[in-house]
């Protein structure tokens, strides 16, 4: 399959609802939440005036001229949040495009360009039981704390 790597263009921001939702783990044989669970505060951090604070920056894999996979970062109080100077991950791709190496690129390509912003590190918050586990930690990712649900992840370069 054919896609590119880009930046996403500010006009297309809005595209990150989009992938907020889809970047929602629905385990097998659970019902997927209305879109609208988008809109409760503790995910809005992840999207509300992206592209306004340090630390936002947002990659999209682009196939026959469709946005079908995007990955964002930002300096947030979310689930992954270790201090106020790293960055969070957010990342999710139309269910089609998974499983292919897309996710997996798009995550190296953002750990270059917060690499090149003078980052040294990001987070990111993981369901135990998704399968994107392998992949955070194929990337460099490593399990630093834990909860009942989640795996919080650190990569250093």
């Amino acid at each position: 399959m054919a896609y590119k790597i880009r930046t996403l263009e500010k006009s297309e921001y809005t595209a990150l609802e989009d992938f907020l939702y889809e970047a929602i783990f629905i385990p097998e044989g659970v019902e997927p939440p209305s879109k609208d669970i988008i809109k409760r505060p503790e995910l809005q951090v992840y999207v509300e005036n992206f592209g306004t604070r340090m630390g936002d920056f947002a990659l999209c894999a682009e196939c026959d001229g469709r946005i079908v996979g995007a990955v964002w970062t930002r300096i947030m109080d979310d689930y992954g949040h270790i201090d106020d100077d790293t960055p969070s991950f957010a990342i999710s791709l139309y269910k089609e495009y998974r499983g292919q190496g897309i996710g997996t690129e798009l995550m190296m390509k953002m750990l270059e360009v917060l690499k090149n912003a003078g980052f040294s590190r990001a987070s990111l918050a993981v369901q135990k039981a998704n399968y994107a586990v392998k992949m955070y930690r194929k990337v460099g990712f490593e399990i630093v704390g834990e909860n009942e649900e989640e795996y919080i992840m650190v990569w250093e370069c």
